[in-house]
């Protein structure tokens, strides 16, 4: 359980740093590893960030960075100093390789969004793809691996696929996982946590169904259970 606790990332999906701080004291020990995307971050949450990082907790923070080289490289260069662990970027060569050399010593595992877990293949040809997600998640798994990323994000669907790319050393980071019954919300690639496991994903990121429950660490620790028993 305790090996586990580093490869559960708890998604504060949440609108304000008073309500991840009520998350954070109810969840307690059982959880080592937060998430902090748009939402938090754009309401105080890279303070917070600092904060659970100084309280001993691991921090991904998921902002998709993607724009002109220089850019990229000054963004990954101040996310470093705050001390997080993770960081993502979209996995687009050049964006990728200029995360890689600003990061270069820091220790901050970069990792490359292939294809969001909310999109399909309809929504990927409509945004003017001619790849299925399958297909562009092998790509830019390939292209993440030789820029030098610390791991990918993807699907738990794809996370198979991603491993027998990129090896056993690179993280494969899987979002939109929902236990068995749970609503799968505006996730379209949606994969239970013990599937995950076995699939091959190093790290599984779990929001609503922890933060949305009435009892958030009850609801962790069964996630954490399922877990175990997969990887058996």
């Amino acid at each position: 359980m305790t090996h586990m606790r580093e490869r559960l990332i708890v998604g504060l999906d949440l609108p304000s740093v008073a309500e991840a701080e009520k998350a954070v004291g109810e969840l307690g020990e059982m959880v080592a590893f937060y998430k902090i995307g748009y939402q938090l971050a754009f309401a105080g949450g890279l303070g917070f960030a600092q904060e659970l990082v100084q309280a001993g907790k691991k921090v991904f923070l998921d902002l998709k960075l993607l724009d002109i080289d220089n850019t990229v490289a000054r963004g990954v260069e101040s996310v470093a100093r705050l001390g997080v662990t993770m960081l993502t970027v979209h996995a687009y060569p050049k964006a990728m390789r200029a995360a890689v050399a600003a990061a270069e010593g820091s220790g901050l595992c970069l990792l490359g969004v292939t294809v969001l877990t909310s999109m399909d293949a309809e929504d990927l040809a409509e945004a003017g793809y001619a790849h299925d997600p399958e297909t562009l998640v092998r790509r830019r798994a390939e292209q993440a691996r030789d820029a030098g990323m610390g791991g990918l994000v993807c699907s738990a669907a794809e996370a198979a696929i991603v491993r027998g790319i990129v090896g056993p050393d690179m993280a494969v980071v899987t979002p939109g996982i929902r236990p068995a019954g749970a609503a799968a919300g505006d996730q379209k690639r949606v994969v239970t946590p013990g599937d995950a496991i076995r699939a091959g994903a190093s790290h599984l990121v779990v929001a609503r169904p922890i933060i949305g429950a009435t009892d958030r660490q009850a609801a962790a620790q069964a996630i954490l259970e399922e877990m175990v028993a997969a990887d058996g």
